[in-house]
């Protein structure tokens, strides 16, 4: 029996259309449709791509920074960081291209479809962010672990800073969704399968996350799990913007509105004087809210609402993706 060509469509999902019918057929995730050359082909792609967006151009990017700000300490300069962040997306957005290009593919392939952005699944993603951390501090002061404190900013440093962490973490959510979650994401999902390639690069994202300040393992553990969350939300959705919602407004919920660490780092121009008091399982300690007990609760929570804002279609099979439309 002939087999049906396979094309790719702009969103990046592999389609099969009839040589005798241009009407589409339910998206075939590409895991199980090459052989092990292709796999091994897939493997060594994604570690060349990690080793430059992860190794060298970081480097590049921090000694722009220094050449141009000197002495910095990032946690006391989210001006900095934003400058790290974008710079680094920057280099991640230009390798991804070029990355398509030599694979013959669109860039929109790798989960941010231009048609999509700022579209809404990215608003609906951002107020769901902003309610998992306002549900997850408000159990935190149900238990005693939480308090807002005074406020310690007035007047238009109010805006001024509560901008400058809006623009900072919308960034931080393009690049760590988009380096997690984009060209290594379906690159090693070719090679492995979608969830396999999910499960490796949750678990790295947890890990680089270690670097941080005041990091430990348990607040990995949460940053791997959310990980799976968000690798979720592109499976259901079928592209990243939700999650780059979700994550923007999460970070800037729990840095700036409620001011507390952020996977262990307290970055200047927060709101208030909040305070952590508690045992470590309550408040996550230097961690945060994301090493509390509840975080898992929360985030549990979420994958039932993207279950529910994305349902499987009937037709859709367990290794397939749903097309997105925004």
């Amino acid at each position: 029996m002939d087999q049906e060509p396979e094309q790719l469509d702009k969103t990046g999902h592999e389609q099969r259309k009839s040589t005798a019918s241009s009407s589409a057929r339910p998206t075939v995730a590409p895991g199980n449709l090459i052989g092990g050359q292709s796999r091994a082909r897939s493997l060594v792609s994604v570690v060349i791509f990690m080793v430059i967006v992860l190794e060298l151009g970081p480097a590049i990017i921090y000694a722009v920074a220094h050449g141009i700000f000197g002495s910095f300490r990032i946690i006391e300069s989210p001006e900095v960081l934003l400058f790290l962040e974008a710079g680094n997306f920057a280099i991640l957005f230009g390798v991804t291209a070029c990355m398509a290009l030599v694979e013959d593919r669109h860039i929109g392939d790798y989960g941010l479809p231009l048609q999509g952005i700022f579209g809404k699944n990215f608003w609906l993603g951002a107020l769901l962010g902003i309610a998992e951390i306002s549900a997850l501090v408000g159990l935190l002061a149900a238990f005693g672990g939480y308090s807002f404190g005074n406020l310690v900013l007035q007047g238009r440093d109010v805006l001024r800073w509560g901008g400058v962490h809006l623009v900072l973490f919308l960034v931080v959510g393009l690049y760590e969704e988009f380096l997690f979650r984009g060209y290594a994401q379906f690159t090693l999902g070719l090679g492995i399968g979608f969830w396999p390639a999910a499960v490796l690069l949750s678990a790295a994202f947890g890990y680089v996350h270690l670097g941080n300040g005041g990091e430990n393992w348990i607040g990995a553990a949460s940053v791997a799990v959310v990980g799976l969350l968000f690798a979720f939300t592109l499976r259901r959705s079928g592209n990243l913007w939700y999650a780059v919602g979700l994550h923007a407004s999460f970070d800037w919920g729990e840095t700036f509105l409620y001011s507390v660490p952020n996977s262990g780092e307290v970055l200047r121009g927060h709101l208030s004087s909040a305070i952590l008091h508690g045992p470590r399982w309550l408040t996550g300690g230097s961690v945060g809210p994301e090493g509390s007990v509840f975080s898992f609760l929360t985030m549990g929570l979420q994958f039932l609402v993207v279950m529910l804002l994305f349902p499987k279609r009937e037709t859709q099979k367990s290794g397939e993706i749903t097309s997105p439309d925004n």
